[in-house]
């Protein structure tokens, strides 16, 4: 079996392209997940070898299905819609037939069958329910048709690396409504797609299976499909469709039970805010040590620690559980060794780790990598920012030791030449170059465009590390360690005084993007000091220049804040890091604007955000689009290959909003507090149900007024303390 819709791909050296005539003309991809499994889908539920490669059935770093069509009569049916239902558990798709010819003749007229398509991922297993109908006025006699294939591709290769040697293709095997194919990888595991039909096929093979329909008028039929993911001896368990529907739903709704829930009176920012919600918990998936969010779909479909650690605090307001798995993970595989081809050491935080065939042999180094500069100091910082949320001193205190270890790493091996700063190196020639989170070779640069050379102190770095220094005072004092909280207290002042002398470029009214490993500024205009406005570095006088700088012509697109502001040697609009707009950049700068009071700001780049999301698929942030200036009357330019969906774009609008508000929470007192609240003039009134201090909550009603927010309690649940300060 080959199916008619390869003959619609056109095959220029690794690259496959669609004719222009084809049906498969399409630039949408539907997306599914489940704990270690996702999928990418064309609009129709299909998967081809198009456009860049990446459709895919996806387990464990590894691609288990590369090909997936459906046909109908030998042809693609025609589609009508597609949806993710909104909690994104399902993905449905209604098709019909074409018309069906034979020589002169019409035998059966366009739109006769209905066919309806709904798919979930449970598991390690996709379930898929097809259902035929015949409007038509007479019996219809067709043949229903599936091409398979599984390349078994690491998602490194997918990504485009080249891999010296493979393993080996195991023979297919077909029979009793069953196709096995096979790969035994040169890691030694055996991995297997098995697809399950039901009814039995008319006929099976290694690459298809044919049904022989006869469907009389106004009849329907239905058939079952299951494709489960097996890596060596591990099978997963296939329950029933209907159960797996039933467990998926019933897992989201108790995950969401202790969300605050949002709604606001303009339902364009509704659907955002449920899109978002949706995406972050199909994001998130159980660990041994709790609930850990993602990265992105489809190349960082793993636990990476840095996106992680901004994704809990971006939504820590509306639910401190995410944080709570993220502490409790990170700390779980904290280093505690010095392993250069790792570029770990003890105390540092993961950057990232891998389950795939590549990452197992050693052809990447991610099966665990600490290669980020920033993820530890992050990492305390988030744990001070969830006891002053929770009020959780178990939890705390059993990281105590985490943090401990973290802050030496940031006091010690973070800063190999004493000069105070948190600095970075790679210490293996197939890591990171670049190790904070604008990572690519480029994304580091003087005045004149030269790439600076290591080692390398990021802005943002200097002001996570203090940040953790003062969060790790106020942990430190409310375990009854006044002596080391007092030590942390001086040395993060002492930190903002040498950042302040180093890093302030007055030409430039910004900080520096960096130091080189000679000490020399990267004099650029770029993101990165919204970051220090963010952590609370920077000088109130000096904080109010950045602002300016970026939210000035050159840096904001009227989308957002760029990377890099134009006019830079290195600026780029349709670069990954020098010049294009990424949500979660936006969503910490927006947070330190609001820090500041600068209230304006931080509503004019919510704005930004909020137009973002009527112009794109689902209402759903990409995790960058291009930074050109915004045009009247168009949208913005997306990256072609950005992930999407992608946790900490899906935290945006929930940091953004409570940088708006002013909203903080002491989890230990009770109390929630809203300072100097300001709303943009498209939302006149959000209520917020359920929105927990401890164990008491409250639910609010937050109304715009001309020159003023009016917030009232609606229901209070316990000793909570709502206060207002303007």
């Amino acid at each position: 079996m080959t199916g008619k819709g390869l003959q619609d791909l056109i095959r220029v050296e690794d690259r496959f392209y669609i004719l222009a005539s084809s049906s498969r003309v399409d630039d949408r991809t539907r997306v599914l997940k489940h704990g270690d499994t996702f999928a990418v889908l064309d609009r129709f539920g299909d998967i081809a070898p198009v456009g860049l490669g990446e459709l895919g059935l996806y387990h464990q770093d590894t691609r288990f299905l590369s090909r997936f069509e459906l046909e109908l009569g030998g042809e693609r049916p025609l589609i009508l819609s597609s949806t993710i239902k909104d909690d994104n558990t399902l993905l449905a798709v209604d098709l019909t037939n074409p018309d069906y010819r034979r020589g002169d003749g019409l035998v059966v007229a366009r739109g006769s069958l209905h066919l309806s398509r709904e798919r979930l991922l449970w598991g390690g297993v996709c379930y898929e329910r097809l259902r035929l109908a015949n409007y038509g006025g007479e019996s219809i006699d067709a043949a229903l048709e599936f091409y398979v294939d599984a390349d078994f591709a690491d998602i490194f290769q997918v990504r485009g690396v080249k891999r010296e040697s493979e393993g080996r293709r195991l023979e297919p095997a077909a029979g009793e409504g069953q196709i096995v194919l096979g790969y035994e990888g040169r890691d030694g595991v055996v991995r297997r797609t098995r697809i399950a039909f039901a009814p039995h096929p008319s006929a099976i093979s290694g690459s298809g299976a044919r049904f022989d329909l006869h469907l009389e008028s106004r009849r329907r039929v239905e058939f079952l499909l299951t494709i489960s993911c097996e890596v060596g001896e591990e099978r997963p368990r296939i329950v029933s469709h209907d159960e797996s529907s039933s467990q998926a739903v019933g897992e989201l709704r108790a995950a969401r039970a202790r969300d605050c829930q949002l709604e606001t009176s303009n339902e364009q920012f509704n659907d955002w805010v449920n899109r978002s919600l949706a995406d972050l918990h199909m994001m998130v998936s159980e660990t041994p040590q709790g609930a850990y969010p993602y990265a992105g779909v489809p190349w960082f479909s793993t636990p990476f620690g840095r996106d992680g650690i901004i994704t809990a605090l971006e939504f820590l307001w509306v639910n401190p559980e995410v944080a709570r798995g993220v502490l409790s993970y990170l700390a779980a595989t904290q280093a505690r060794t010095t392993n250069p081809e790792q570029d770990a050491q003890p105390g540092k935080i993961l950057h990232e780790t891998r389950k795939g065939e590549m990452a197992a042999l050693g052809e990447v180094p991610f099966a665990r990598y600490y290669g980020s500069v920033d993820a530890t100091p992050l990492f305390v910082l988030l744990a001070g920012a969830y006891f002053e949320r929770t009020g959780d001193r178990d939890l705390i205190g059993a990281l105590w030791p985490n943090i401990e270890r973290a802050l030496a790493w940031v006091e010690g091996d973070g800063d190999p030449d004493g000069d105070g700063f948190v600095e970075y190196a790679r210490r293996t020639p197939k890591g990171l170059v670049h190790q904070g989170w604008k990572d690519s070779g480029d994304s580091v640069f003087h005045t004149d465009g030269t790439l600076a050379e290591g080692p390398i102190a990021l802005c943002e770095v200097q002001g996570y590390a203090y940040a953790a220094r003062l969060a790790a005072a106020g942990i430190a004092a409310e375990l009854g360690r006044a002596e080391t909280a007092a030590k942390l207290t001086r040395d993060a002042e002492t930190l903002r005084e040498r950042f302040e002398r180093a890093f302030w470029c007055e030409d430039l009214s910004t900080y520096a993007l960096g130091l080189d490993g000679a000490k020399r500024p990267c004099g650029v205009r770029s993101s990165n000091p919204g970051h220090c406005l963010f952590a609370g570095i920077c000088s109130p006088e000096r904080a109010k220049r950045v602002m300016h700088t970026l939210l000035s012509p050159a840096a904001f697109s009227g989308w957002g804040v760029r990377t890099v502001a134009a006019g830079e040697a290195r600026y780029n609009p349709m670069s990954y890091h020098d010049g294009s707009v990424w949500p979660h950049d936006n969503a910490l700068i927006g947070a330190g604007l609001g820090r500041y009071g600068f209230r304006d700001g931080a509503l004019k780049i919510l704005a930004g955000l909020f137009d973002v999301s009527l112009f794109v698929d689902q209402h759903r942030l990409p995790e960058l689009f291009c930074g050109f200036d915004r045009r009247p009357g168009e949208g913005p330019t997306l990256y072609p290959v950005a992930c999407s969906p992608q946790a900490w774009a899906t935290g945006a609008p929930f940091m953004l909003l409570q940088a708006c508000l002013g909203l903080s929470i002491d989890g230990a007192g009770s109390r929630v507090c809203f300072r100097q609240p300001a709303l943009p003039p498209f939302l006149e009134v959000v209520r917020l149900r359920h929105l927990r201090a401890g164990e008491a909550s409250v639910d609010l009603v937050i109304e715009r007024h001309e020159h003023d927010v009016g917030i009232n309690v609606l229901r209070r649940s316990g000793a909570i303390e709502v206060v207002v300060v303007k």
